[in-house]
């Protein structure tokens, strides 16, 4: 069993750290609030640092999971970050969902300093870390891999290495185009069906068993009917992950005519108030320019 540390407590942050425990892994949180990390230690057992180098304190494994670049850069490589507390040989595993080239400045650091570096953002929304069956997309060098995997598995239903470091966020942009579009699809043809006078729940109970198919559809079209957007992952959160999605699009040259379209569509869902709501909320806008 491995001596980690887990930083961000968030909706992602605190079961993924909770499954660790279950594993028989040693754990020393870190979150910005600090009541919250108290609240998972009286949960879980286990210890939390007041900062990210003490929570970093001879552990093996240093897990990141944050919301952006900048929270990252701030609990890893700036005044008091992990990496002040790791020890020499220790792998930084970041979870956060961030830009490419902050995983290739991470990994440069943590090279230099001689630390392992993977970046390994993960797929399956809150519901996935809660039951500990998260898609984990990782770049690194293999070598590093191995000593992290059988960690990872704790929380993971599948994981692979995919590349050098940055890769997995390349694969996390991939995933977020492919849901961005379902979304977006899905909610059309429950409007259409919907403006028809069908009954959409049947209609999709017969096509969600053939090529139409999709976990969007199987999860989601119950409760985008009945209107409620308060299930999985954020608006807010959504349009920070496209952004870096089309950020990196205008760098590579790919051309992404539907994410853009669908990234619009999310503003206006912002302007409707709806930063909160789920991703499934595509189909308010859909509704509002039909009344």
């Amino acid at each position: 069993m491995a001596k980690v540390a887990f930083i961000g407590l968030g909706v992602m942050g605190y079961p993924m750290a909770g499954h660790l425990v279950k594993a028989g892994h040693e754990v020393k949180v870190y979150n910005r609030t600090q009541a919250k990390a108290e609240a998972w230690v009286a949960q879980h057992g286990g210890s939390f640092g007041k900062t990210p180098a003490e929570a970093a304190i001879d552990a093996e494994i240093v897990f990141v999971c944050v919301g952006n670049d900048q929270d990252l850069y701030q609990v890893t490589i700036e005044a008091e970050g992990a990496l002040a507390g790791m020890k020499s040989g220790a792998v930084l595993v970041d979870h956060t969902t961030a830009s490419a080239e902050a995983a290739r400045k991470l990994a440069e650091v943590c090279n230099s300093q001689g630390y392992g570096f993977i970046d390994a953002p993960v797929s399956g929304g809150q519901a996935g870390a809660e039951n500990g069956v998260l898609s984990v997309m990782c770049g690194g060098e293999a070598a590093t891999y191995e000593k992290v995997a059988p960690v990872i598995d704790a929380y993971a239903k599948s994981q692979r290495l995919l590349g050098a470091a940055g890769a997995g966020q390349l694969a996390k942009m991939m995933n977020q185009i492919c849901i961005a579009g379902l979304v977006q699809g899905l909610a059309e043809a429950i409007h259409f069906g919907q403006q028809a006078g069908m009954d959409v729940a049947e209609v999709i109970d017969v096509i969600q068993h053939g090529a139409a198919g999709s976990w969007q559809m199987v999860n989601r079209h119950k409760t985008m009917i009945e209107d409620h957007y308060d299930y999985g992952f954020a608006v807010d959160w959504m349009r920070k992950d496209l952004d870096i999605v089309l950020s990196e699009a205008r760098r590579n040259g790919a051309r992404l005519p539907v994410t853009a379209i669908v990234d619009q569509f999310y503003a206006e869902v912002q302007a409707m108030g709806g930063n909160r709501w789920d991703t499934s909320s595509l189909l308010k806008v859909l509704q509002k320019a039909s009344s």
